[in-house]
């Protein structure tokens, strides 16, 4: 077989999405050499990370030494997310920026940066679940490649954030911010970086730095999900705080809350503690992705260990100490181990029908005793056989069947 490469990449329209938060996925058709077609949803914070990158590996056909000598397409900065017109045109954009990138040498066009970036990931196959509340909105390019702005429902209102102390910049991709700065969050990533812009500046910036103008509480931040994500490490982190976990590489442990601060409570057994997001990978998932994502930039400071910072709140975030999040594990997990017992059986019992059955029995015994009435035929009065009492379900499938407020019910249960 020869050499992997895409023969050509198609813009076919955008979604509008609303989970987590509201955001607009880029729909692409990529063709492969074997002339398979697939379909990837990228956002546009992701196209531009891309971008710079491959001018960072290509210096010379990015126009850094000599402007003339620039083959390697331009994508302007983007105004993220400012109205109707801006939305429409980018698309036209992008159109013109893929099949520029198609038309460039080999080196560039089949480089593995640019294939691993077109590539399927888990995230493209899945479909709209059930529970979400709106489904995505799918906005289809018109096929003479022009488009309407009465398909767009409008722009995005961008949410507000402040800076509670000064993060310098460490990377070409990061954006610095001084204490007191205003800053608009494009996208809010589950490591913990957040795609910011300030004025004429965009870049990630760490979560941790940044608080909402109206609380000190993060309104988007999930309720506690004690039943566990199993997940795996994909990179070793030895604890620096009392209430973090150390973990080696490759082990597998369940994560019981997901924070937007990107330090998600894990628990390993019966002991609770936080662990970087960067670093964890859902089960049965490929890692690669994961793994140039740490390389690109480490795990977010936390927020307990920033010097001088200075919030415009009077009362501090609401925390869940580690001493609640091991004890509400604990008598989650004993729940359900007590679930997992078979229930007792009732001597009487042919079947094992458990405390139910001890139940009925025991009111079928009170029961006052009744002869037959004159004249009835006995065959008529033998006794009717018992209804048969189902066996009580295993626990597994109690809990996966009760819906999300029972399962913190049992979980908050003594």
């Amino acid at each position: 077989m020869g050499d992997t490469f895409i023969r050509h990449v198609a813009l076919l329209g955008f979604e509008k999405r609303f989970a987590p938060s509201q955001h607009y996925v880029y729909m692409f058709l990529v063709k492969w050499q074997d002339l398979s077609e697939k379909v990837v949803y990228r956002r546009f914070t992701e196209i531009y990370e891309f971008h710079k990158l491959l001018k960072e590996m290509f210096p010379i056909e990015a126009g850094e030494i000599n402007p003339e000598s620039r083959i390697i397409p331009h994508l302007p900065a983007p105004r993220w997310f400012d109205g109707q017109r801006a939305a429409e045109s980018r698309q036209g954009t992008l159109t013109e920026y893929c099949n520029a990138l198609m038309g460039l040498p080999a080196k560039i066009s089949r480089c593995p940066h640019l294939l691993d970036f077109f590539k399927v990931r888990p995230d493209d196959l899945k479909l709209p679940s059930d529970s979400q509340v709106k489904k995505p909105e799918t906005y289809l390019m018109p096929k003479d490649g022009k488009s309407n702005a009465a398909d767009i429902t409008g722009p995005i209102i961008l949410q507000t954030y402040r800076a509670i102390a000064d993060h310098g910049k460490n990377s070409a991709s990061e954006m610095a911010v001084a204490t007191g700065d205003i800053v608009e969050v494009v996208e809010k990533s589950e490591s913990g970086w957040w795609f910011c812009q300030m004025k004429a500046k965009r870049g990630w910036v760490p979560a941790s730095f940044l608080e909402p103008l109206d609380s000190p509480d993060e309104a988007e931040d999930p309720e506690p999900n004690y039943a566990g994500e199993p997940y795996v490490t994909i990179k070793a982190y030895t604890a620096v705080e009392e209430d973090e976990m150390s973990l080696s590489q490759g082990e597998t442990i369940e994560v019981i809350h997901k924070l937007l601060d990107g330090w998600w409570v894990v628990r390993k057994e019966d002991v609770t503690g936080y662990f970087p997001s960067m670093y964890l990978q859902k089960s049965g998932q490929d890692p690669a992705q994961a793994q140039r994502q740490i390389k690109g930039r480490g795990a977010p400071p936390r927020r307990s260990t920033i010097r001088n910072a200075h919030s415009i709140h009077q009362r501090s975030r609401k925390r869940l100490s580690q001493d609640s999040y091991r004890r509400n594990s604990v008598r989650f997990l004993q729940q359900r181990r007590r679930l997992a017992q078979p229930g007792p059986k009732s001597a009487g019992s042919p079947r094992g029908g458990g405390a139910k059955w001890s139940v009925r029995a025991r009111r079928r015994e009170r029961r006052p005793a009744c002869g037959p009435p004159a004249g009835a035929d006995p065959q008529s009065q033998r006794a009717k056989p018992q209804p048969a009492v189902p066996p009580r379900p295993s626990a597994d499938l109690i809990l996966h069947r009760c819906s999300e407020s029972t399962k913190r019910k049992l979980a908050s249960a003594v």
